[in-house]
């Protein structure tokens, strides 16, 4: 892969310092395993509230629950997969030519079947009352949020979201020691602005598998689209015009 991310030879380099080769397949185990860890963690706060009315697992227990695991994730599979996790990155990372097309359809559909892994494992752990009392940590837009509102804040957040992402994990002059705590603190802010609106999905995987199993099929389109086109704005901006940036003399 170039300075600007176009695929050359039979490997080209990902996120996090990881290599993408002819078979991907491996390195889409590790992206579901990832995204299902993600969905298990964060949803299972979010059920927790709702099940057991623990007054510790409010917005910033399911913040912090996203937030963390992602640090540990992106630590853990970075180097194996680039831990996208989110089909907003993979497909942002693509149209900018920095990932293969090719990986990216596999990509995306280890994404999307780990989101239903990890709410099936959130219904496994809390029972009935977790699809019944806490729709699995479902999104959808808050009461008096439009579905046009919903929507661009969905696209804002996974905008900076993926922003982040692109920034830290494909720019060598990066400090990448710091990568995996500054993609989990950008997930992080972005559900602390978006939680209280449209329950901050900042993810079509994570909201694939909730919505899907809790029977939440009529705002599913929308953090199927508005997440994917932000990742899609914020890899274009890096790529054409940040990426060249340096700061003045």
């Amino acid at each position: 892969m170039d300075a600007r991310g176009s695929v050359r030879g039979s490997t080209s380099a990902g996120l996090y310092g990881s290599q993408v080769g002819r078979r991907p397949v491996r390195a889409a185990v590790a992206e579901l395993v990832g995204t299902a860890v993600l969905v298990y963690v964060g949803t299972s706060a979010a059920v927790a509230g709702a099940v057991r009315g623990e007054t510790v697992y409010d917005t910033l227990a399911i913040v912090l629950a996203f937030g963390l695991a992602l640090v540990a994730l992106v630590a853990a599979f970075g180097h194996v997969s680039g831990c996208h996790l989110n089909p907003a990155v993979t497909i942002g990372l693509a149209v900018t030519r920095r990932f293969p097309w090719s990986a990216a359809a596999i990509y995306v559909g280890a994404q999307l079947a780990g989101g239903l892994v990890g709410a099936l494992a959130t219904w496994v752990s809390y029972g009935g009352r977790a699809r019944s009392e806490g729709a699995l940590g479902a999104t959808h837009p808050a009461p008096g949020v439009s579905m046009a509102q919903a929507f661009v804040v969905e696209a804002l957040v996974t905008f900076v979201l993926v922003l982040v992402v692109v920034s830290v994990a494909t720019d060598e002059r990066a400090v990448g020691g710091v990568a995996p705590i500054a993609v989990g603190f950008a997930l992080s802010a972005a559900i602390f602005v978006a939680g209280p609106l449209t329950g901050g999905a900042v993810n079509p995987a994570r909201a694939f598998g909730p919505n899907i199993l809790a029977g939440e099929l009529a705002p599913l389109w929308l953090y199927l689209v508005a997440p994917t086109l932000g990742g899609i704005l914020a890899a274009l901006l890096y790529d054409r015009v940040l990426s060249a940036a340096e700061p003045p003399e």
